[in-house]
């Protein structure tokens, strides 16, 4: 499998994504009911139409553009998307809709496509012409996506030339509609169809609103993506807000050149106004082309996506590839869908499917950003990152579109939707990745579970930092209390747990309870016990053992080395007893003069991997290090430096590889990373300023060690070592 990802062509953001999006959009809508828009709700109104379509389509690409920066996309486009967030469940539910529902745009395309030919041709057999741009359409996706993406680029050229033939025009002296008359409100006379019998603003809307739902064309190839994080976004918005200014400067040419009883009676007003007709005309040619070859390619994609995760029956036939990576028998498939439904000749009653599995798409990538935000886990760290209000009005915005369109074939939408759901939910599929339903059952679960003051390790994805603070010197925890706030916090928790022999005279539960009760002040969940022992080392073990059968529980045990602590007796079975109950280990060193100091800059210290410098989800004892790095970098401001020393000189640009593409795939941006050549303790020694370093730990941590890294940093340390349930990388 990973030699036959790298034969796999792959696409930029100019061809993998501008591209196909913009051609989607600039569709025949533009050229063949512009202009009946326009005639029906004036200039304003279309503008308005226009402005409302795209500012809806606008906000699900910004929801999709942070999602996509968030996960490690696959193939399949907006179904990977809600699978990895939501389950494969809900994804399939969507997909294979979805999947059918651009098998039926193919063929409505084609039917479009025919219509203009017919124009040209009147004496051809509309059934061959079918059949012939299926064939053409089938056999350059079936080659391959480079030779689509290069047919694509063709279309784009005949389009910018039917659109300087437009432009022409209006130099020529085309618009001869005074402004004035231009700019006005439209009368909603209706259409030849219906007599002109009368519309209004919403009937208008619901023509045109086809025309912006193309935003997906794109992230359908993300798993043929170079850089899909990057490519989708800026692809995405670059050919929305391209096509938006293509329609709004269309529309006020149109409302110009052409009488209102013209812009009614005549489809093809465009044709007829333009400097060059038959340029306008093979503009429609290639806009339905490229919408058709656009779907087909997209549309095998989600096939195979759906084929790789074992959603649909026969998937190991579904996900197989030919030698240079395209998902053939996914195209074999779709090839067979298409041809069946032209057979059909007419499918107008189930077009509007189309348009609305877009919007139902387009309200649950929202639902998964509304969620992701609201959830709070550490793994929702979007390079590219929205206001609240974006997603919700995207959501409640494509909802609203849907009932406009069509009411009745919206709830018959959402009931296939649910249907298959219902279907996909007996089948017990098995994700192979995590999403984030367990952080959303988990986060109920806590609101009615705190009261136990015990929490439970999370999933990878919905890691918090749930500290146990030992605690037998009240001054030393007061000292650590911002320290300690700050690694928990917003979603963390930190139970104080009290080592002292029995006195009826003890205030010890007392102090931890107020100082449990000032962290709840300062928004993180805290609680507090004690236990009575003589041993200090025994009674952390004992709480640590007890607490494993509890329904939350502590992932990290926090230990404050001070002067009084006897390493070896105290401290060292603590840690070999958390390793072997698999609890994350924090020791924490203060340096006696520098504390915490500014607290700008964090210190990670990447050990030497010794020429074993893959980056799989499993990286070593350093997924603990780097998130309570990170939980300090959001709530002290700071930046983390990652540093490795390495001996090999062979070794030092692997090195350097290894933490650039972990600060990518983490999502740690303006992280510093640095390589070293040389001896480790001689790096320490002259190492950059930081005001904290943290370095790994093992079983056999040396106390020498941990006295000699705070000396030679002149900073305070934390010594981490990994319980083996975090990831940087969820």
């Amino acid at each position: 499998m990973i030699n036959e990802s790298k034969t796999i062509k792959k696409f930029g953001t100019f061809g993998g994504v501008f591209t196909p999006t913009l051609l989607t959009i600039l569709g025949v809508i533009m050229y063949l009911r512009l202009g009946w828009v326009v005639g029906n709700a004036g200039l304003l109104g279309a503008w308005l139409i226009i402005i409302i379509s795209f500012l809806i389509t606008l906000c699900t690409a910004l929801s999709m553009s942070a999602i996509t920066t968030n996960i490690r996309i696959g193939a399949g486009g907006a179904y990977a998307i809600v699978s990895q967030a939501l389950g494969l469940e809900v994804g399939g539910s969507l997909g294979i809709p979805r999947y059918i529902s651009q098998g039926l745009a193919v063929t409505m395309y084609i039917f479009g496509f025919r219509e203009g030919w017919l124009g040209i041709f009147p004496e051809h057999n509309a059934f061959l012409v079918d059949i012939s741009v299926f064939v053409i359409l089938y056999t350059i996706a079936y080659i391959s996506a480079n030779l689509a993406i290069k047919t694509q680029f063709i279309i784009m050229a005949i389009i910018v030339l039917s659109l300087i033939s437009i432009t022409i025009a209006a130099y020529e002296g085309s618009m001869t509609i005074p402004t004035s008359e231009a700019l006005s409100w439209g009368s909603f006379k209706g259409s030849i169809e219906n007599n002109f019998s009368g519309s209004n603003f919403w009937i208008v809307f619901a023509v045109f609103f086809p025309a912006a739902t193309g935003i997906m064309a794109g992230a359908n190839m993300s798993g043929e993506l170079e850089f899909p994080k990057k490519s989708i976004p800026s692809g995405t918005l670059w050919a929305i807000g391209v096509s938006f200014v293509i329609y709004m400067v269309l529309a006020f040419w149109i409302a110009r050149s052409a009488t209102e009883n013209e812009l009614l009676n005549d489809y093809y007003i465009m044709v007829d106004k333009a400097f060059f007709g038959p340029l306008v005309i093979a503009g429609i040619l290639g806009a339905t082309f490229s919408s058709a070859l656009a779907s087909i390619v997209g549309s095998s994609r989600i096939l195979f996506a759906m084929g790789e995760h074992q959603v649909l029956p026969y998937s190991n036939f579904l996900k197989g590839q030919s030698k240079n990576g395209q998902p053939r028998n996914a195209m074999i498939v779709t090839g067979i869908l298409i041809f069946s439904t032209l057979l059909l000749r007419n499918i107008n009653a189930v077009a509007p499917l189309v348009t609305l599995f877009f919007l139902i798409t387009y309200a649950m990538i929202n639902i998964v950003v509304i969620i992701e935000q609201n959830l709070g886990l550490i793994s929702y760290r979007p390079i590219f990152k929205i206001d609240r209000w974006v997603p919700w009005f995207g959501l409640f915005s494509s909802v609203f579109a849907m009932f406009i369109i069509n009411p009745t074939i919206s709830l018959i939408s959402i009931m296939i939707v649910l249907m298959v759901y219902w279907y996909l939910q007996r089948q017990n599929l098995e994700t192979p990745f995590e999403d984030v339903r367990p952080g959303l059952f988990v986060s109920f679960a806590e609101w009615a579970a705190k009261h136990t003051w015990g929490m439970k390790n999370m999933q990878q994805r919905a890691w918090k930092a749930n500290l146990m603070v030992p605690v037998r010197d009240i001054s030393g925890l007061k000292g650590n209390f911002e320290f300690l706030r700050n690694i928990a916090k917003p979603k963390g928790s930190i139970k104080l747990l009290g080592i002292e022999p029995f006195s009826a005279s003890s205030t010890l539960a007392s102090e931890l309870e107020a100082i449990s009760a000032a962290f709840r002040q300062k928004e993180v969940f805290s609680s507090s016990s004690v236990i009575h022992t003589q041993e200090f080392a025994k009674g952390i073990n004992n709480g640590n053992q007890a607490l494993q059968g509890a329904f939350f529980r502590p992932n990290i045990v926090f230990l404050n080395l001070q002067d009084h602590d006897n390493y070896e007796t105290e401290l060292r079975p603590v840690m070999k007893e958390c390793i072997r109950l698999e609890i994350g280990v924090l020791l924490y060193l203060t340096h006696p003069t520098a504390l915490l100091g500014q607290r700008n800059t964090i210190n990670v210290w990447v050990s030497d991997r010794r020429g074993n410098w893959n980056l799989g989800w499993d990286i070593g004892n350093l997924d603990l290090s780097i998130l309570v790095a990170y939980k300090l970098k959001m709530n002290w401001g700071a930046r983390i430096r990652l540093i490795t020393v390495v001996n090999n000189p062979d070794e030092e640009q692997t090195a350097k590889k290894f933490l650039k593409t972990l600060t990518s795939l983490a999502r740690l941006p303006q992280t510093i990373t640095e390589v070293y050549l040389g001896d480790f303790y001689t790096v320490v020694n002259n190492a950059p300023n930081a005001d904290l370093n943290i370095f790994g730990m093992d079983e056999d941590l040396k106390f020498e060690f941990v006295k000699e890294m705070s000396e030679k940093t002149k900073s305070s340390c934390i010594f981490v070592k990994d319980s083996g349930h975090e990831s940087i990388l969820a």
